[in-house]
């Protein structure tokens, strides 16, 4: 039987291999998908807590209900994300966050 402590390890462990992810990394691409990592830790935190929350019998659905927009505003901030990167792409020719810490153009 799987229990609330179950997802919390899982969803600890994805949120860690973004956060390392997002450390380590230099590609801009590999970092952004690492953070979107981070972010479905979080919704899989919300949607186990709503789920073992029982009230009167039956799963709390409030935390489900944030979930969907969490995922409506990072279907948002991917599009805009990716814009920027391809500007970046195309502006400097490289996706290297060492080479894109400059501010001359």
């Amino acid at each position: 039987m799987t229990d609330l402590h179950h997802y919390l390890f899982v969803s600890g462990l994805l949120f860690a291999i973004g956060l390392a992810g997002v450390i380590v990394r230099r590609n801009i691409i590999v970092i952004f998908m690492c953070l979107e990592l981070m972010l479905s830790a979080a919704n899989l935190t919300l949607v186990a807590f709503s789920r073992f929350h029982t009230v009167n019998g039956l799963p709390d659905y409030n935390g489900q209900v944030l979930v969907f927009f969490i995922i409506t505003v990072a279907a948002a901030e991917v599009a805009v994300g990716l814009a920027i990167i391809v500007a970046l792409y195309r502006a400097r020719q490289t996706v290297d966050v060492n080479d894109l810490t400059s501010m001359r153009g």
